[in-house]
C-alpha cells in the first residue's frame, strides 16, 4: 500500500503591489496609504477583519516608504528609538495589545518619537481602537484621534481573485470553473478563503489526487 506524505511546511505569500487586487472593497484604502501627505499628524489606522489583505497593504506600504515593520504585541520600550529611526512605521494587529503594559508603553514612546520627527505611523487592527482594552489612557486617546480607512468584506471578484491567488502561492492548478462554484458556497470571508485553500491542499496530498469539485465538495461537507 501507498502512503502519500504531508508536511506542514511554511508557505511565502506573494505580497508585492502586483500581487494586490483592487475592488471597491478595498480601493479607498489603497488611496489613503498612497496618499500619506493627507494623513492627519502622520498616523493611520487600517481596520478590517482578519486576512482582509491588510498585512498585504501594510507590506505594500512599508516597501514603498523603507518603514520598519513590528507586530503590537512584540513591541518592547527600548526598541522603539531604533523603529523610530526609519521614520516611518507599521505596527500590526495593534487590537492584541490591550492589557500588555510593556507593549502599549512602547507603542505611546514610538508614536510620540514619530510625532517629533514628523514621522509616519501606520497601525492595522481588526477592530476599532475604542475596542482595544487599552489600558494607557494616552495611548487610548491618541489612537482613538487617529484618522482611519477601513477594509469591506470582499465582493465575488475579489473574493474570486484571492481564491485564485491563494491556490497560486500553494502551487496549485485549478480548473476554471472551481473557483466560481467555491464562491457560491462559502462565506464572502478571506479567512474562510484561506481555510477552504488549505484544507483542500491538505486533502488533496493525503489522497494524492488533484484539487477539483469532487474533492471540493467532500471537503466542503467536512468543515463547519
Amino acid at each position: 500500500m501507498e502512503y502519500q506524505l504531508t508536511f506542514d511546511l511554511p508557505l511565502r505569500a506573494a505580497q508585492g503591489r502586483e500581487d494586490f487586487f483592487i475592488a471597491p472593497s478595498n480601493a479607498l484604502a489603497l488611496a489613503t496609504l498612497d496618499a500619506p501627505e493627507t494623513w492627519p499628524l502622520g498616523k493611520l489606522v487600517l481596520i478590517g477583519p482578519e486576512g482582509a489583505g491588510k498585512s498585504h497593504l501594510a507590506q505594500i506600504w512599508a516597501d514603498t516608504h523603507g518603514a520598519s515593520l513590528v507586530r503590537a504585541a512584540e513591541l518592547r520600550a527600548d526598541t522603539a528609538p531604533q523603529l523610530a529611526s526609519a521614520r516611518a512605521v507599521v505596527v500590526e494587529d495593534a487590537h492584541q495589545i490591550g492589557g500588555l503594559p510593556q507593549a502599549e508603553a512602547a507603542l505611546f514612546h514610538l508614536h510620540n518619537l514619530l510625532g517629533a520627527d514628523a514621522g509616519l505611523l501606520l497601525v492595522t487592527a481588526q477592530t476599532p481602537p475604542r475596542d482595544w482594552a487599552l489600558s494607557l489612557p494616552d495611548l487610548s486617546s491618541r489612537m482613538q484621534a487617529a484618522a482611519t480607512v477601513r477594509l469591506d468584506p470582499p465582493d465575488d471578484a475579489l473574493l474570486a481573485a484571492v481564491l485564485v491567488k491563494l491556490f497560486a502561492d500553494r502551487q496549485i492548478a485549478v480548473t476554471p470553473t472551481l473557483i466560481p462554484w467555491l464562491v457560491t458556497r462559502i462565506d464572502r470571508s478571506f479567512a474562510t478563503a484561506r481555510q477552504i485553500v488549505a484544507a483542500l491542499d491538505a486533502k488533496a496530498l493525503q489522497k494524492g489526487a488533484p484539487v477539483t469539485r469532487v474533492l471540493a465538495a467532500e471537503v466542503l461537507d467536512t468543515l463547519p
